[in-house]
């Protein structure tokens, strides 16, 4: 993976290089004190994955990654640990609070190249991806495109399919029918009454997924599944 670090404490961005320079897996090609030089520098030269410190002058860390691409993995690293919730929101792939050790970073590091190599097997295997999906509706067919799915509500024994731009589908099908039909990793259960899509996540607040107005709960059964999926 190619990476960079941006930390405004010099010293913190000689211990990334150096723990860096002990691991095969990642390629630490610039670091940055600054975010305004981080971001001009990312926008000809994209990277896998950025070490990122939160308390930074003038922008935070947390700001900053809200504003990169969503392909860029982030490991945050701070010496505050109030900021772990508000890393799961941006996906982060981990929080390491300093000081860490060699060990936590590596295995911070080796989470990152989990979920890269992960996707880049997703990016081979889209083209093999159902685009669209067919089912049983009111005597008929209905065709569902794969990529408007925003959510999917279980109501008793019926689906209630919710699009984006579209009016809900209603079918008469469980939620783990459904879920063996979508793509494996773009969907998720999250309740017993409710799958949602992965990249049409917002934001979550309190146990709650915010998707556009709608606040989607996440069960006690399904929570630990769910986040470990921003710890891959």
């Amino acid at each position: 993976m190619k990476a960079i670090a941006l930390d405004d404490e010099r010293p913190a961005l000689d211990v990334i290089d150096a723990f860096c320079s002990r691991i095969d897996s990642v390629d630490l090609v610039k670091t940055f004190t600054r975010t305004g030089e981080a971001r001009l520098y990312l926008e000809t030269n994209p990277v896998d994955l950025i070490f990122l410190d939160i308390n930074m002058p003038k922008e935070s860390g947390l700001d900053f990654s809200k504003s990169i691409s969503r392909q860029t993995l982030v490991i945050f690293t701070t010496a505050y640990s109030e900021y772990a919730l508000e890393s799961y929101e941006v996906e982060a792939v981990d929080y390491l609070l300093k000081p860490y050790t060699f060990d936590r970073f590596a295995k911070a590091v080796q989470r990152a190249h989990s979920r890269w190599h992960s996707r880049q097997q997703t990016d081979n295997q889209e083209t093999a991806e159902p685009k669209q999906l067919f089912f049983r509706a009111d005597y008929g067919l209905v065709k569902v495109t794969v990529s408007d799915i925003i959510f999917i509500e279980g109501l008793d024994n019926y689906l209630k399919i919710h699009l984006r731009e579209a009016s809900p589908v209603v079918l008469r099908l469980t939620l783990k029918a459904m879920l063996d039909e979508l793509p494996a990793g773009k969907f998720i259960r999250v309740h017993r009454s409710f799958i949602v899509a992965f990249d049409k996540i917002q934001s979550i607040r309190s146990k709650m997924i915010v998707i556009g107005d709608e606040e989607i709960p996440i069960g006690s059964s399904y929570e630990k599944e769910f986040f470990s999926l921003f710890m891959k």
